[in-house]
């Protein structure tokens, strides 16, 4: 039974790690959307919410029949724990690329305002973070996720710095305001996936270590 059991731990853990690159791609995709005004590719990310929610069922169900068949200790417990924490977060940052899919699509019949402010940079900033996480997770290693705290006040502080960027827009042109506002929005987006990604490194922290570390 137990080599039964680390057997559906491991589909449990590939589901998780499948998840991540999927919810990953949604953000990303969106992102590239957004900056190629490719009303296109915004829809396929949009369209994509169904399977994510699929998928998050999936990993739930998996992760509950282990603990309802195994009564798991120490170490394997704290896997699933991860795992289900880790597919909350995941799921939420594939839903905030669903969002700016589907603003990017209304975006996408007029140029952009600014050049998107400092969306881009912010977009690569926020991905890379959620990818060494999932590193991290995959290898089961923190080292990847050093220094995950002074990343997400980086982008915290860009947050701002794209309000303010937005706002002198508005204020130059009022036919900016819409765009502008939609621009703050994106931002706001970024920045709650980042926190996740932060989520996502305190449980892989928790899993390998056995130490409850608050990332943030």
């Amino acid at each position: 039974m137990t080599d039964k059991f680390h057997q559906e731990l491991k589909g449990l853990k590939d589901l998780v790690r499948e998840q991540g690159a999927f919810a990953s791609g949604m953000l990303s995709d969106s992102m590239i959307a957004l900056q190629n005004r490719d009303p296109r590719l915004a829809g396929q990310v949009y369209a994509r919410r169904t399977e994510l929610a699929d998928r998050s069922h999936a990993i739930e169900e998996a992760a509950l029949r282990l603990i309802a068949l195994y009564q798991p200790m120490a170490r394997d417990l704290r896997s699933i724990v991860c795992a289900l924490r880790m597919n909350f977060a995941l799921y939420r940052i594939g839903r905030y690329g669903k969002d700016i899919a589907q603003l990017a699509e209304e975006l996408s019949g007029e140029p952009h305002a600014g050049n998107l402010v400092s969306l881009p940079h912010m977009a690569d900033l926020v991905c890379a973070m959620i990818d060494d996480a999932l590193k991290a997770y995959r290898i089961e290693e923190i080292e990847p996720i050093a220094g995950m705290s002074h990343r997400d006040d980086v982008v915290d502080n860009l947050r701002y710095t794209i309000f303010r960027e937005g706002l002198t827009y508005m204020m130059e042109d009022p036919r900016n305001i819409p765009r502008c506002i939609d621009y703050v929005m994106i931002a706001r987006y970024l920045e709650r996936c980042a926190d996740h990604a932060c989520d996502i490194a305190g449980q892989v922290c928790y899993m390998v270590t056995g130490e409850r570390v608050e990332v943030k």
